[in-house]
C-alpha cells in the first residue's frame, strides 16, 4: 500500500511509523491555511496531543467498537507528534487480523492541543460461494470438506493457499502426478463486498507403480523389503503359480500354463479353468503412486533393516521413470552395511539396583542381533502401557527425575558393547492434582478413581492405573484422555493434571410393532450410567436428568401383547459412603408368559392369559468390595436373591406339575478381578469370576419334601461358575502399530449340584447354551444364559444331534465353552466404536456328571462385527457355521447361523 499525505502537518507524524502497512492521514475538513495546521507541521520538536476523537468508517460487517479495541487508540490518550508510535501500531494491530486490504489513519481537525482522527478500512471480500472445475461429481463432496473453504468467510491469502495445497494433496493421495490448481476469483453482485471462487483443476495423468525393484539387497529377500512399503504397491497384476497335485491323468505334476495348452490345447474356456483350478492360484494386488507414502515406505524399510541388525542400513540412489503405457517403474539401491549384535552391557550410575538385576530387567544378552528400537524400549526411553522397562522400574518407585543413556563403547567386528548411564534423582512427592473438562461428572467422582494422590511418593504405574480407571467410567473419550506431569525439581515434586473430555453415556432401546391378535409388542428401556439420585428433587439439575454422581440407574419394559410382558429396575450406587470402593445395587423384576393362544380362533385371547401363565416377581440385593490382596484388582461380592415362581395350568414344564408355586432364595458369593484397560475394546488385561450360588439345604432339614408332591415348591441347589478372558495385543507381533489386531481367550464353565440325592435336579436356575445369548420363554425360570454361536438352543449332549432350529424344552446342569476371537477395530471413535471379528468356539452341556466330558464339544467358526452406539449400547452380528452340523453332500449354508447380539455377553 502507498503512503500518501494530503496534509504535511502529519507527514512528521506517520515518517516515525515502523511497520510495512502504511497508513494515510489527511484533513477532509479544514483548509490548508489553517493557522492550527501551520502550527503544527512546523514543529521542530516533539510535542503531545490528546485524541479528542476517533471515527470509523469503511466497515460493512465489522463492529466499530471492537475495531477500535483492537486499534489500542482510546479518547484521550496521549501521542507524541513527531516521534510517537500510536498510529503505527494501530495499523499493525488492525492488519494482523487479516480482514482488510487497505488501512489508512486520516485526521479531521485539530483543535489546540487535542487532535480528531479518523480510522478508514477497506474489509477484504467475504466468500460467497465456491466450485472445483476438472474435478468429478463423486469428489465435489470429499473437496468441500478436505478444502476446509466456509461460506461466509473472509477471503485471505492464507485461505486460498491452503486449498490449493489440500486440493493437491488430495489427488496425490489418489495417484495422480503433476497436479495443478488455478483460482478465478468473481465478485458476487448479490451480495456486497462477497466474491465466488472457481478452483480450476487440472489433475494430470493417474500414475499407477508398475514394478518395484531393489538393489543391492544381498542378505534380505526382495519380497520382504516389499512388504514393508505398505503404501507403495505394485499395480494389478495375475501370476499363475503352479501346484504340485494329482492330476485327472494320474500323475503328481507341476505344469506351466504353456505346457497344458502344447500337451492338450484350449478345449473351451471352462474346462480350461476347471483343470487350472487345481493347479494354479491367482494372486492380486494393485496400489496407486503416493508421493508422501513413498517417502515413509523408505523410512520403514531402513526400520526393518535395522531390526535385523543393519544398524548402518540406507537407502541409496532412487530412480522412478514412466513405461511405455505410463505408469511407473520404482528402483531403490539399498547400502545394507554390516549385520551388528549386541556385545558387552555394562552399568554406571546405580545405586539402587544391582548389575545383575538391571540385566534381567533389560533381557537383552550378549549375542543378541542388535536393535536399537528394542534398546531404547527396554530401557523406557519410549514409554509403554506395558511397563517392564528400566525406567519403568525407578519411576514406580518416586524416581521421576531419573535419567538413563545407552553409550556405544566399543564396536569391534560384528559386536556393540554398551555402557547404560543412569542418573537415578531424588524421589518425587506429589504436590497438585488437578481435573479440567468434566463439564458433567463431579469432580470428586473421577477423584475417587486416581491413584495419585498428593503426598504420595510418584509411580509411572499408577499414573498408567489412573488413566485405566477413568477410561473404564464409560463417562469419557478414553482415546484423548490427558496426563500431564510437571516436575517441580527445585521442591522435589510434581503436580499432575488430568484432562478429560465428556461422552454420552446413557443408552436407550426403543421398539414397537403390532401383530395380527397379539396387540401392541415393544420394548422401552433407559440406562442412565451418571445417574444423581441426591439432586433427584433438584429442578435446576434436570437436565434432563440429574446427572455428574456416577451412579447407575435402568428401566425397562417389554410386551409381546398378551403373551408376554417384563418389567425390570435396578439401581446401582458404585461408592457406597463415598469413601470406599463399596458397590451397592438393588433390582427389581416381574415376568409373564401367558399361553394364551386360542387354537379355535387362532388368536390370542385375554382370557387365556388369567388362566394359563408362567411368571415370576423378585428382587436382589448386592454389596460388594474391592480388595486389597492379592491386589486391588479384586472385588468380592456378595448378592441376597428371592424369586418368587407361579405356574397354572401351564403344561409340559415339568412332569406332574400343572398349578404351583415355588420360591427360590438364594446367597451367591462372587469373587472377580478385571485388569482390562478399557471397557469397549479392551487390548490388554483380563477379566476372571469364580462364584458360588446357594440355597438353604431345605430337603436335609426337613425330609418330607422328598415325598411331597411339589418337592420344587422351595427351590434348592448350589451352583459354580468359571469365567475367565484374556486379551492379548498382536500388534507388534504382526507388523502393525498398537492399535492393530487383538487376540481374545475365553473360557466358561459351570456345574449345579443338588444336596439330596433321592430329589432330581432343579428346573430352576440351570443353563440354556446355544444361539446369540438371547433367553427363549423359559428364561423366566432363571437360566444361565450360554451363547454359542452357529448352533441354535440345543438340549442334548451329543454333537452329531443338532437341531435345526430352537427346539429346546430342558436344559443342561452344566456346561463348558471355549473361545478364541481375533480382533481389529475398523473406528475407536467413542461416538461409533466399531471392530470385527473372526472366531472359532467350542461348547457343549451335560445333564449327569457320569457323562461329562469337556473334550466331547460342539465346534463352530465364523466372522462378526460389533458397533458400540453409546445411546444404544454394543450391537452385535455373527455369522457363524456349526462344523457339527455339516452333513456330508450339503451346502455350507444348511450348518450356518446369522444372529444378532444386544448388549454384552451375559456371563
Amino acid at each position: 500500500m502507498q503512503l500518501r499525505f494530503r496534509v504535511l502537518a502529519l507527514c512528521l507524524l506517520l515518517l516515525t511509523a515502523a511497520t510495512a502497512v502504511s497508513a494515510q492521514v489527511t484533513d477532509t475538513t479544514k483548509p490548508l491555511s489553517d493557522p492550527g495546521l501551520i502550527e503544527l507541521s512546523s514543529a521542530r520538536s516533539p510535542k503531545e496531543y490528546f485524541i479528542g476523537g476517533v471515527k470509523i468508517s469503511g466497515t460493512k460487517y465489522l463492529d466499530d467498537a471492537l475495531l477500535l479495541s483492537i486499534s489500542a487508540i482510546s479518547v484521550g490518550d496521549k501521542i507524541l507528534i513527531p516521534g510517537g508510535d500510536n498510529f503505527s501500531k494501530a495499523i499493525g494491530n488492525l492488519w494482523k487480523q487479516n480482514l482488510f486490504s487497505n488501512v489508512q489513519i486520516y485526521y479531521t481537525k485539530v483543535v489546540e492541543d487535542t487532535i480528531y482522527i479518523e480510522i478508514e478500512v477497506q474489509e477484504r471480500p467475504r466468500l460467497s460461494n465456491f466450485s472445483f472445475k476438472g474435478a468429478k461429481k463423486s469428489d465435489n463432496e470429499d473437496l468441500e470438506k478436505k478444502t476446509g473453504l466456509v461460506k461466509g468467510r473472509v477471503v485471505t491469502e492464507n485461505v486460498k493457499l491452503t486449498a490449493i495445497d489440500n486440493i493437491i494433496k488430495f489427488y496425490s493421495e489418489k495417484g495422480y502426478k503433476g497436479v495443478t490448481v488455478t483460482i478465478e476469483e468473481k465478485p458476487d453482485p448479490a451480495l456486497a463486498n462477497s466474491e465466488s471462487l472457481i478452483f480450476n483443476i487440472n489433475k494430470g495423468k493417474k500414475v499407477k507403480v508398475n514394478e518395484v525393484n531393489f538393489y543391492g539387497n544381498s542378505n534380505i529377500a526382495e519380497q520382504k523389503l516389499k512388504k514393508q512399503m505398505k503404501g507403495t504397491k505394485e499395480m494389478t497384476k495375475m501370476t499363475l503359480f503352479p501346484i504340485a497335485k494329482e492330476s485327472a491323468f494320474g500323475k503328481n505334476e507341476k505344469m506351466s500354463f504353456k505346457q497344458y495348452v502344447r500337451n492338450y490345447g484350449f478345449l473351451s474356456f471352462s474346462k480350461t479353468r476347471d483343470f487350472l483350478d487345481p493347479y494354479f492360484r491367482l494372486k492380486f494386488s494393485s496400489a496407486k503412486f503416493d508421493e508422501t507414502k513413498y517417502v515413509a515406505d523408505l523410512d520403514k524399510v531402513i526400520e526393518y533393516y535395522n531390526s535385523l541388525g543393519y544398524r548402518d542400513a540406507e537407502i541409496g540412489d532412487r530412480k522412478e521413470y514412466y513405461t511405455k503405457d505410463g505408469n511407473l517403474n520404482v528402483d531403490i539401491k539399498v547400502k545394507e552395511g554390516d549385520k551388528f549384535y549386541f556385545g558387552n552391557m555394562s552399568w554406571k550410575g546405580n545405586t539402587k539396583y544391582s548389575d545383575s538385576i538391571l540385566n534381567l530387567v533389560l533381557g537383552i544378552k550378549k549375542g543378541d542381533v542388535y536393535n536399537v528400537k528394542t534398546l531404547n524400549r527396554k530401557l523406557g526411553k519410549e514409554m509403554t502401557q506395558e511397563g517392564g522397562d528400566i525406567s519403568g522400574l525407578y519411576q514406580d518407585d518416586g524416581h521421576l527425575f531419573f535419567r538413563i543413556e545407552p553409550i556405544e563403547t566399543a564396536v569391534y567386528n560384528d559386536t556393540i558393547d554398551h555402557e547404560i548411564r543412569l542418573v537415578e534423582g531424588p524421589q518425587a512427592t506429589i504436590k497438585n492434582v488437578t481435573i479440567a473438562g468434566n463439564e458433567k461428572t463431579k469432580e470428586y467422582v473421577i477423584r475417587r478413581e486416581l491413584r495419585t494422590v498428593p503426598g504420595d511418593k510418584f509411580s509411572r504405574d499408577l499414573l498408567i492405573r489412573s488413566q485405566r480407571e477413568i477410561a473404564n467410567l464409560g463417562y469419557f473419550n478414553q482415546e484423548t484422555i490427558g496426563i500431564d506431569p510437571r516436575p517441580n525439581p527445585d521442591d522435589g515434586t510434581v503436580d499432575i493434571n488430568y484432562t478429560v473430555e465428556e461422552k454420552s453415556a446413557d443408552q436407550l432401546e426403543l421398539s414397537a410393532g403390532w401383530g395380527g391378535g397379539i396387540g401392541l409388542t415393544g420394548t422401552l428401556g433407559v440406562t442412565f450410567n451418571n445417574f444423581s439420585i441426591k439432586n433427584i428433587l433438584s429442578k435446576s439439575s434436570w437436565d434432563p436428568l440429574p446427572t455428574g454422581d456416577g451412579q447407575k440407574l435402568s428401566l425397562r419394559v417389554q410386551s409381546n401383547g398378551r403373551p408376554f410382558r417384563s418389567y425390570n429396575f435396578s439401581f446401582t450406587e458404585p461408592w457406597l459412603g463415598g469413601k470406599k470402593r463399596n458397590s451397592l445395587t438393588v433390582s427389581f423384576y416381574n415376568t409373564k408368559y401367558s399361553n394364551s393362544y386360542d387354537y379355535n380362533t387362532g388368536r390370542y385371547s385375554s382370557k387365556g392369559a388369567d388362566t394359563s401363565f408362567l411368571k415370576n416377581i423378585g428382587f436382589s440385593v448386592a454389596l460388594g468390595k474391592q480388595l486389597k490382596w492379592p491386589d486391588d484388582f479384586f472385588t468380592l461380592v456378595y448378592s441376597l436373591n428371592f424369586t418368587q415362581y407361579k405356574l397354572r395350568n401351564y403344561p409340559n414344564l415339568f412332569p406332574g406339575l400343572r398349578t404351583e408355586t415355588a420360591t427360590n432364595v438364594s446367597l451367591k458369593v462372587a469373587l472377580s478381578r478385571s485388569s482390562v484397560d478399557a471397557p469397549i475394546f479392551p487390548r490388554s488385561g483380563s477379566n476372571f469370576t469364580f462364584s458360588g450360588q446357594f440355597t438353604p439345604p431345605y430337603s436335609i432339614l426337613d425330609r418330607s419334601i422328598e415325598k411331597s408332591s411339589n418337592p420344587y415348591r422351595l427351590v434348592e441347589f448350589h451352583k459354580w461358575r468359571f469365567n475367565g478372558e484374556w486379551f492379548v495385543p498382536l500388534g507388534r507381533a504382526l507388523g502393525a502399530d498398537n492399535k492393530g489386531f487383538v487376540m481374545r481367550a475365553a473360557a466358561k464353565l459351570g456345574f449345579m449340584g443338588r444336596y439330596n440325592n433321592k430329589l432330581g435336579y432343579s428346573p430352576f436356575e440351570r443353563f440354556q447354551v446355544g444361539d446369540a445369548g438371547l433367553t427363549n420363554n423359559f428364561g423366566i425360570l432363571g437360566y444361565d444364559i450360554i451363547a454359542h454361536r452357529g448352533y441354535p438352543v440345543y438340549d442334548n449332549s451329543d454333537p452329531k444331534i443338532n437341531p435345526d432350529k430352537q427346539q429346546a424344552n430342558q436344559f443342561f446342569t452344566m456346561f463348558n465353552k471355549y473361545t478364541v476371537e481375533l480382533r481389529y477395530p475398523f473406528s475407536t471413535n467413542p461416538s461409533s466404536t466399531i471392530f470385527g471379528l473372526a472366531f472359532f468356539e467350542a461348547a457343549n452341556g451335560w445333564y449327569e456328571y457320569k457323562d461329562y466330558n469337556p473334550f466331547r464339544l460342539r465346534r463352530s467358526v465364523g466372522l462378526g462385527a460389533r458397533f458400540f452406539l453409546p445411546m444404544f449400547g454394543l450391537l452385535g452380528f455373527d455369522y457363524g457355521i456349526g462344523l457339527d452340523r455339516l452333513q456330508p453332500g450339503a451346502k455350507l449354508t444348511g450348518a450356518a447361523k446369522f444372529t444378532f447380539m444386544l448388549g454384552f455377553e451375559p456371563e
